[in-house]
């Protein structure tokens, strides 16, 4: 099953995203799938990366739309998060340190923890990506 989205560099319209993003994937997987523990990984993973376009992104720019696309293949999740900003070069990132009590920079690291596999690839026709992918485990009995 493939789906996309489209929706405008505002933080209000997280709930739509999140809502899109989980009910596509109970369409596709039904009761297969506990919920309770996958939807909040989901959802997180999910801010961190729309907030990260907003706020950085498309800074300032709410007119600016984020294109998400969404693939399902059995139990292997892809979703896409496209945006027009100027990009980061993940080759600068630095893993913060707790120790440092630094305000910024987790969200990298946090969607890295949550998801199976985390890639970014700078200005591919004019636009960014940013791809999370996961394979959800079934429902145990």
């Amino acid at each position: 099953m493939k789906t996309e989205l489209n929706v405008p560099s505002e933080l209000n319209f997280l709930i739509v995203v999140e809502n899109w993003l989980l009910d596509s994937l109970k369409v596709a997987l039904g009761d297969s799938v506990d919920w309770k523990i996958q939807a909040p990984r989901l959802r997180l993973a999910l801010a961190e990366a729309y907030s990260n376009v907003v706020r950085h992104a498309h800074r300032d720019q709410p007119n600016l739309p984020i294109l998400f696309r969404l693939e399902i293949k059995d139990r292997d999740v892809a979703l896409e998060i496209w945006d027009r900003g100027n990009g980061y070069n993940i080759s600068n990132y630095i893993e913060p340190d707790p120790q440092d009590k630094q305000e910024s920079g987790y969200g990298w690291l946090i969607m890295q923890r949550l998801m199976d596999r985390v890639e970014y690839r700078l200005q591919v026709n004019g636009l960014n990506c940013l791809k999370l992918e996961t394979s959800l485990p079934k429902l145990e009995e």
